[in-house]
């Protein structure tokens, strides 16, 4: 009955969905990490004590990923796919293409199946509304990973949680990574801190809240700060090198700090303050986040100044706990429905502790 129920609405859905696409949204952050899982919030419907038990394992998940050659969605997807398979789930992994049609129409796909569960890591934003109301009608219980729509998106099914990280967090990490330097980024001594911000997609809250809170730490701090650039680099390495080497050529030595919005960028621009014969910690500083293993060996042999590990273990972890109480029949209020996975501050010190 479920699956000939999901098939009705899955082609009534379809025609919805595909109206509804918008433009390609450019590549999300990536990173990587071994580190055991975080802990995470547990919201539900109602108290602890009420929520049904989740299955013993089996079933089917569909698994929508928004492109499979992101660096952070590799692994993660990578880990979703041993859990779940380690659980006894048959699980069907899909690549997007960083297309939101494509997804859409995969999603429509896996409910014409009839999974007994998806997990969407959206290729757009702005594609939320529309997803989550094709799963709904569909009643098909769904985790939505690494693109947190808002709260009241969220609140119009009850079977969907989502799970991920604060980008406030890592973005606030990432300037204490400065603040934590001899001279608190103020290499020149001139009483401020000069930068340069190569962000990821201006239109993802991760590539807000980044670029926001990684300044606000300094300023909250008392630092004074001058920004010098802030350009698009749409997560991509070659575009981080770019990016850093006109900045390089244009401001020179005024350049005290680079903020990356991830990793991939970070080792591009690295790639340029090398080729322009600066040196990091000592007339340059250079901090990204996600943890990849590329950077953390940068960071271990004092080319980059820091990172912030972004756990994509932890949140797949905590995707398939997720997934399994919605399998087992438990249900989410309003406000309740964002589970996430802290950030991790990576130095020196402690890099080696996270490298595969």
């Amino acid at each position: 009955m479920k699956k000939t129920l999901a098939l009705a609405l899955a082609a009534v859905m379809s025609l919805g969905l595909l109206a509804g696409c918008g433009p390609k949204e450019p590549a999300n952050n990536g990173g990587s990490t071994t580190n055991p899982p975080s802990s995470a919030s547990q919201p539900q419907g109602g108290d602890a004590s009420s929520i049904p038990d989740a299955p013993a394992g089996g079933g089917t998940v569909g698994v929508c990923i928004y492109k499979f050659d992101d660096a952070f969605m590799t692994t993660y997807r990578n880990a979703l796919q041993e859990i779940l398979e380690g659980k006894g789930y048959k699980v069907t992994t899909v690549d997007g293409n960083n297309d939101q049609s494509k997804q859409n129409e995969q999603i429509n796909t896996f409910i014409t199946q009839g999974v007994d569960a998806l997990i969407i890591n959206p290729c757009m934003t702005s594609a939320a509304d529309s997803i989550i109301a094709t799963v709904k009608a569909a009643g098909v219980p769904t985790v939505l990973i690494n693109r947190e729509p808002t709260a009241e998106q969220m609140s119009a099914y009850d079977k969907l949680v989502y799970v991920g990280c604060d980008a406030a967090q890592s973005g606030t990490f990432q300037g204490e990574l400065i603040l934590e330097t001899p001279n608190k980024g103020d290499i020149n001594g001139d009483g401020k801190v000069s930068y340069i911000m190569i962000q990821g997609d201006p239109e993802n809250i991760d590539a807000q809240l980044r670029t926001e809170y990684s300044v606000k730490a300094l300023k909250d701090a008392g630092i004074e700060v001058e920004e010098l650039d802030l350009q698009r680099g749409d997560w991509d390495r070659e575009k981080g090198q770019t990016i850093c080497a006109n900045d390089l050529a244009q401001f020179g030595d005024q350049i005290e700090v680079v903020f990356c919005n991830n990793d991939d960028m970070a080792i591009g621009a690295l790639q340029s303050i090398q080729a322009a014969g600066r040196k990091v910690n000592e007339d340059i500083y250079l901090v990204g986040v996600d943890a990849l293993d590329a950077a953390l060996n940068e960071v271990m042999n004092g080319n980059m100044t820091g990172t912030v590990l972004n756990d994509a273990v932890g949140q797949a972890t905590a995707a398939v706990e997720e997934m399994e109480k919605l399998l087992g029949g438990a249900t989410y209020s309003a406000g309740n429905q964002s589970v996430y996975v802290d950030y991790v501050k990576v130095t020196p010190d402690n890099a080696k502790d996270f490298v595969k």
